[in-house]
């Protein structure tokens, strides 16, 4: 059944066609909200959070076939909320330079598994340094393969101000690596 019909019919409350709406959306939803929050908690408080407003909300939506970029707005916003209103946790850490002999005593025997654990967790730390609004550009082009018009939508700008911004996102994620590198 397409997603148009599934739409209808949830609208008018059909709960086994919205359940079919979130079986759609819930693996690209949760890990878009992964990345715009860095925190699988957080991700998975988000996404429970997404899809009750998309069903609270749905019988507003006058046009079935703009679900997409209504229900990506939905994502967007209810993540900018969620970081809005979390308290940041501090946590403090320790370089192996501040160890006594530099941290030469500690093994380095890495698997390539874990040294793809360790590169991701780097990524991850460099993507908790970016602004929200970068957080969730990369998010939607990168995670959900959205093009430059989608985003647009889901966000509210035109689709160059989007490439810009995208640009600009790249940019910061490359100095954010940069600095977790050192």
């Amino acid at each position: 059944m397409g997603e148009v019909v599934l739409v209808e019919r949830a609208r008018r409350g059909d709960h086994g066609a919205f359940t079919n709406l979130v079986d759609r959306r819930l693996g690209g939803t949760f890990r878009t909200a992964m990345v715009i929050l860095g925190n699988e908690a957080d991700a998975r408080d988000a996404t429970q959070e997404i899809f009750l407003r998309a069903w609270r909300n749905l019988p507003a939506l006058r046009d079935a076939d703009r679900f997409a970029p209504w229900f990506g707005r939905i994502v967007v916003n209810t993540c900018r909320t969620a970081i809005r209103g979390r308290r940041r946790r501090i946590v403090q850490e320790i370089s192996i330079e501040a160890l006594p002999g530099g941290g030469d005593q500690l093994p380095s025997t890495l698997s390539a598994h874990e040294e793809r654990g360790a590169d991701l967790e780097l990524l991850g730390r460099a993507i908790g340094r970016l602004s929200i609004d970068e957080r969730t550009l990369l998010a939607l082009h990168h995670v959900e393969h959205l093009s430059l018009r989608d985003i647009g939508e889901r966000i509210g700008v035109r689709d160059l101000t989007v490439k810009s911004r995208l640009f600009s996102a790249r940019r910061s994620l490359e100095r954010a690596l940069e600095v977790e590198r050192r």
